[in-house]
Protein backbone atom coordinates (compact mmCIF):
# COMPACT_ATOMS: atom_id res chain seq x y z
CA UNK A 1 0.00 0.00 0.00
CA UNK A 2 0.97 3.60 -0.32
CA UNK A 3 -1.41 6.05 1.31
CA UNK A 4 0.98 8.49 3.02
CA UNK A 5 3.85 10.26 1.28
CA UNK A 6 6.32 13.14 1.52
CA UNK A 7 6.63 15.31 -1.56
CA UNK A 8 8.99 18.28 -1.81
CA UNK A 9 8.86 20.99 -4.44
CA UNK A 10 12.38 20.41 -5.74
CA UNK A 11 11.72 16.67 -5.82
CA UNK A 12 8.69 17.15 -8.05
CA UNK A 13 10.70 19.42 -10.33
CA UNK A 14 13.65 17.03 -10.58
CA UNK A 15 12.81 15.45 -13.94
CA UNK A 16 12.22 18.80 -15.59
CA UNK A 17 15.37 20.27 -14.03
CA UNK A 18 17.53 17.38 -15.26
CA UNK A 19 16.48 18.22 -18.81
CA UNK A 20 18.21 21.57 -18.39
CA UNK A 21 15.35 23.67 -19.77
CA UNK A 22 15.41 26.78 -17.56
CA UNK A 23 12.47 28.37 -19.38
CA UNK A 24 10.33 25.31 -18.71
CA UNK A 25 11.44 25.24 -15.08
CA UNK A 26 10.44 28.87 -14.59
CA UNK A 27 7.08 28.23 -16.22
CA UNK A 28 6.43 25.28 -13.92
CA UNK A 29 7.29 27.33 -10.84
CA UNK A 30 5.21 30.32 -11.87
CA UNK A 31 2.21 28.66 -13.53
CA UNK A 32 1.83 25.10 -12.19
CA UNK A 33 3.12 25.11 -8.62
CA UNK A 34 0.47 27.62 -7.42
CA UNK A 35 -2.16 25.09 -8.59
CA UNK A 36 -0.76 22.35 -6.34
CA UNK A 37 -0.64 21.71 -2.59
CA UNK A 38 3.17 21.50 -2.53
CA UNK A 39 5.23 21.16 -0.44
CA UNK A 40 3.75 18.14 1.32
CA UNK A 41 5.87 16.99 4.28
CA UNK A 42 3.19 14.48 5.09
CA UNK A 43 -0.01 13.97 3.18
CA UNK A 44 -2.51 11.14 3.04
CA UNK A 45 -4.12 10.20 -0.22
CA UNK A 46 -7.52 10.32 1.46
CA UNK A 47 -7.26 14.12 1.41
CA UNK A 48 -6.80 13.96 -2.39
CA UNK A 49 -3.94 16.47 -2.73
CA UNK A 50 -2.97 18.14 -6.01
CA UNK A 51 0.57 17.31 -7.14
CA UNK A 52 2.68 17.07 -10.30
CA UNK A 53 2.95 13.96 -12.47
CA UNK A 54 4.99 13.24 -15.60
CA UNK A 55 2.80 11.48 -18.15
CA UNK A 56 3.43 9.39 -21.23
CA UNK A 57 1.98 12.24 -23.31
CA UNK A 58 4.21 14.86 -21.62
CA UNK A 59 7.21 13.01 -20.16
CA UNK A 60 9.42 16.05 -19.49
CA UNK A 61 6.93 18.77 -18.57
CA UNK A 62 4.69 17.87 -15.60
CA UNK A 63 0.93 18.14 -15.27
CA UNK A 64 -1.13 18.95 -12.20
CA UNK A 65 -3.17 15.98 -11.01
CA UNK A 66 -5.27 14.98 -8.02
CA UNK A 67 -4.42 11.80 -6.10
CA UNK A 68 -7.27 9.32 -6.55
CA UNK A 69 -7.94 8.09 -10.06
CA UNK A 70 -11.40 8.76 -11.49
CA UNK A 71 -12.13 6.48 -14.48
CA UNK A 72 -13.73 8.20 -17.45
CA UNK A 73 -16.85 6.04 -17.08
CA UNK A 74 -17.74 7.59 -13.69
CA UNK A 75 -21.07 9.32 -14.24
CA UNK A 76 -21.25 12.08 -11.64
CA UNK A 77 -19.81 13.64 -8.49
CA UNK A 78 -21.69 11.25 -6.22
CA UNK A 79 -20.26 8.19 -7.96
CA UNK A 80 -16.81 9.76 -7.91
CA UNK A 81 -16.91 10.31 -4.16
CA UNK A 82 -18.16 6.77 -3.60
CA UNK A 83 -15.20 5.17 -5.37
CA UNK A 84 -12.44 7.80 -5.04
CA UNK A 85 -10.74 6.39 -1.95
CA UNK A 86 -10.52 2.92 -3.50
CA UNK A 87 -8.37 4.13 -6.41
CA UNK A 88 -5.51 5.75 -4.48
CA UNK A 89 -3.49 2.60 -5.23
CA UNK A 90 -3.60 0.17 -8.13
CA UNK A 91 -2.29 -3.36 -7.60
CA UNK A 92 0.36 -3.89 -10.24
CA UNK A 93 -0.56 -7.55 -10.66
CA UNK A 94 -4.08 -6.71 -11.87
CA UNK A 95 -3.91 -3.29 -13.56
CA UNK A 96 -4.59 -4.83 -16.98
CA UNK A 97 -7.66 -6.62 -15.64
CA UNK A 98 -9.46 -4.27 -13.24
CA UNK A 99 -12.18 -2.14 -14.80
CA UNK A 100 -10.99 0.98 -12.97
CA UNK A 101 -7.43 0.73 -14.24
CA UNK A 102 -7.09 -1.34 -17.42
CA UNK A 103 -7.63 1.56 -19.85
CA UNK A 104 -5.09 3.71 -18.00
CA UNK A 105 -2.64 0.79 -17.77
CA UNK A 106 -2.62 0.60 -21.55
CA UNK A 107 -2.86 4.24 -22.51
CA UNK A 108 -2.22 6.57 -19.56
CA UNK A 109 0.84 5.82 -17.44
CA UNK A 110 2.81 8.36 -15.41
CA UNK A 111 5.71 8.90 -13.02
CA UNK A 112 5.38 10.52 -9.59
CA UNK A 113 8.52 11.91 -7.93
CA UNK A 114 8.40 11.79 -4.11
CA UNK A 115 10.87 12.11 -1.24
CA UNK A 116 9.59 8.98 0.47
CA UNK A 117 6.52 7.32 1.94
CA UNK A 118 5.14 6.39 5.34
CA UNK A 119 3.92 2.99 6.47
CA UNK A 120 2.49 1.85 9.80
CA UNK A 121 3.96 -0.94 11.89
CA UNK A 122 1.79 -2.88 14.34
CA UNK A 123 3.21 -3.82 17.74
CA UNK A 124 1.29 -4.89 20.85
CA UNK A 125 -2.04 -3.46 19.62
CA UNK A 126 -0.49 -0.08 18.79
CA UNK A 127 0.60 1.37 15.45
CA UNK A 128 3.85 3.19 14.78
CA UNK A 129 4.49 5.17 11.59
CA UNK A 130 7.76 4.63 9.76
CA UNK A 131 9.29 6.83 7.08
CA UNK A 132 10.89 4.98 4.17
CA UNK A 133 13.24 6.68 1.70
CA UNK A 134 16.21 6.03 -0.57
CA UNK A 135 19.49 5.62 1.31
CA UNK A 136 21.12 7.72 -1.37
CA UNK A 137 18.89 10.67 -0.59
CA UNK A 138 17.68 10.70 -4.19
CA UNK A 139 13.95 11.05 -4.90
CA UNK A 140 11.83 7.96 -5.40
CA UNK A 141 10.24 7.55 -8.81
CA UNK A 142 6.85 5.89 -8.39
CA UNK A 143 4.94 4.26 -11.22
CA UNK A 144 1.44 5.59 -11.65
CA UNK A 145 -1.69 5.59 -13.79
CA UNK A 146 -3.71 8.67 -14.66
CA UNK A 147 -7.12 9.54 -16.04
CA UNK A 148 -8.91 12.69 -17.15
CA UNK A 149 -12.47 13.04 -15.92
CA UNK A 150 -15.16 15.34 -17.21
CA UNK A 151 -17.77 16.13 -14.57
CA UNK A 152 -21.19 16.62 -16.20
CA UNK A 153 -21.91 20.31 -16.50
CA UNK A 154 -18.35 21.37 -15.68
CA UNK A 155 -16.30 23.47 -18.07
CA UNK A 156 -13.01 21.59 -17.89
CA UNK A 157 -11.62 18.18 -17.04
CA UNK A 158 -9.73 17.19 -13.92
CA UNK A 159 -6.57 15.11 -14.09
CA UNK A 160 -6.37 12.27 -11.54
CA UNK A 161 -3.84 9.55 -10.73
CA UNK A 162 -3.22 6.35 -8.80
CA UNK A 163 0.04 4.94 -7.41
CA UNK A 164 0.83 1.42 -8.58
CA UNK A 165 1.83 -1.05 -5.86
CA UNK A 166 3.65 -4.36 -5.80
CA UNK A 167 4.73 -7.02 -3.32
CA UNK A 168 6.78 -5.77 -0.39
CA UNK A 169 10.47 -6.52 0.00
CA UNK A 170 11.94 -7.96 3.25
CA UNK A 171 12.18 -4.49 4.81
CA UNK A 172 8.51 -3.85 4.12
CA UNK A 173 7.62 -7.31 5.39
CA UNK A 174 9.08 -6.26 8.72
CA UNK A 175 7.28 -2.91 8.81
CA UNK A 176 3.99 -3.53 7.00
CA UNK A 177 2.66 -6.24 9.29
CA UNK A 178 -1.01 -5.33 9.75
CA UNK A 179 -2.66 -8.71 10.49
CA UNK A 180 -5.93 -7.51 8.95
CA UNK A 181 -4.39 -6.78 5.56
CA UNK A 182 -2.83 -8.90 2.87
CA UNK A 183 0.78 -8.04 2.56
CA UNK A 184 3.36 -6.90 2.63
CA UNK A 185 2.87 -4.29 -0.09
CA UNK A 186 4.85 -1.28 -1.25
CA UNK A 187 4.68 1.34 -4.01
CA UNK A 188 6.22 0.37 -7.33
CA UNK A 189 9.54 2.25 -7.20
CA UNK A 190 11.38 2.46 -10.51
CA UNK A 191 15.16 2.81 -10.77
CA UNK A 192 15.97 6.01 -12.68
CA UNK A 193 17.44 4.06 -15.58
CA UNK A 194 14.16 2.17 -16.05
CA UNK A 195 11.67 4.97 -15.43
CA UNK A 196 11.20 5.88 -19.10
CA UNK A 197 10.26 2.27 -19.88
CA UNK A 198 7.08 2.80 -17.84
CA UNK A 199 6.03 5.45 -20.37
CA UNK A 200 6.35 3.35 -23.55
CA UNK A 201 3.62 3.23 -26.16
CA UNK A 202 1.32 0.24 -25.72
CA UNK A 203 0.58 -1.55 -28.98
CA UNK A 204 0.58 -5.29 -28.36
CA UNK A 205 1.18 -8.14 -25.92
CA UNK A 206 4.94 -7.63 -26.10
CA UNK A 207 4.51 -4.11 -24.73
CA UNK A 208 2.28 -5.48 -21.99
CA UNK A 209 4.97 -8.01 -21.08
CA UNK A 210 7.62 -5.27 -21.01
CA UNK A 211 5.51 -3.28 -18.55
CA UNK A 212 4.73 -6.29 -16.36
CA UNK A 213 8.45 -7.03 -16.11
CA UNK A 214 8.88 -3.67 -14.35
CA UNK A 215 6.39 -4.56 -11.62
CA UNK A 216 8.88 -5.80 -9.06
CA UNK A 217 9.69 -5.11 -5.43
CA UNK A 218 12.43 -2.55 -4.91
CA UNK A 219 15.67 -3.85 -3.32
CA UNK A 220 15.53 -3.52 0.47
CA UNK A 221 19.23 -2.68 0.64
CA UNK A 222 18.55 0.52 -1.33
CA UNK A 223 16.14 1.83 1.32
CA UNK A 224 16.31 3.21 4.82
CA UNK A 225 13.45 3.31 7.33
CA UNK A 226 12.92 4.67 10.82
CA UNK A 227 9.99 5.48 13.14
CA UNK A 228 8.50 8.99 13.17
CA UNK A 229 5.99 10.75 15.38
CA UNK A 230 2.30 10.04 14.85
CA UNK A 231 1.16 11.40 11.50
CA UNK A 232 -2.58 10.67 11.60
CA UNK A 233 -5.47 11.34 13.96
CA UNK A 234 -5.92 14.07 16.55
CA UNK A 235 -2.29 13.71 17.67
CA UNK A 236 -0.94 13.64 14.14
CA UNK A 237 1.89 15.97 13.24
CA UNK A 238 0.17 17.30 10.14
CA UNK A 239 1.90 18.84 7.14
CA UNK A 240 4.99 20.12 8.95
CA UNK A 241 8.69 19.74 8.17
CA UNK A 242 9.21 17.70 11.33
CA UNK A 243 6.80 14.98 10.16
CA UNK A 244 9.64 12.87 8.77
CA UNK A 245 12.08 13.45 11.64
CA UNK A 246 13.20 10.31 13.52
CA UNK A 247 11.23 9.67 16.71
CA UNK A 248 12.22 7.37 19.56
CA UNK A 249 9.65 4.84 20.78
CA UNK A 250 11.30 3.02 23.67
CA UNK A 251 9.23 -0.12 23.10
CA UNK A 252 10.61 -0.37 19.54
CA UNK A 253 14.29 -0.10 20.50
CA UNK A 254 14.96 -3.63 19.29
CA UNK A 255 13.08 -3.26 16.00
Amino acid sequence: MCYDIKVGLETQLRRAILKGDRTAEEEIRERLIPLTDLPLYHVTGFSHPDMLIYTDRSPDFPEVATWGLVPNWVRDEAQKKKSWNSTLNARGETIFEKNSFRSAAKNSRCLIYVDGFYEHHHFQKNTYPFYIHNKSGEPMILAGLYSEWQEPGAVGKINTFSIVTTTGNPLMAKIHNNPKLEGPRMPLILPEELADKWLIDYNDELDKKSLEELILEYPAEELDAYPVQQIRGKNGSGNVKEASDPFDYHELEHF
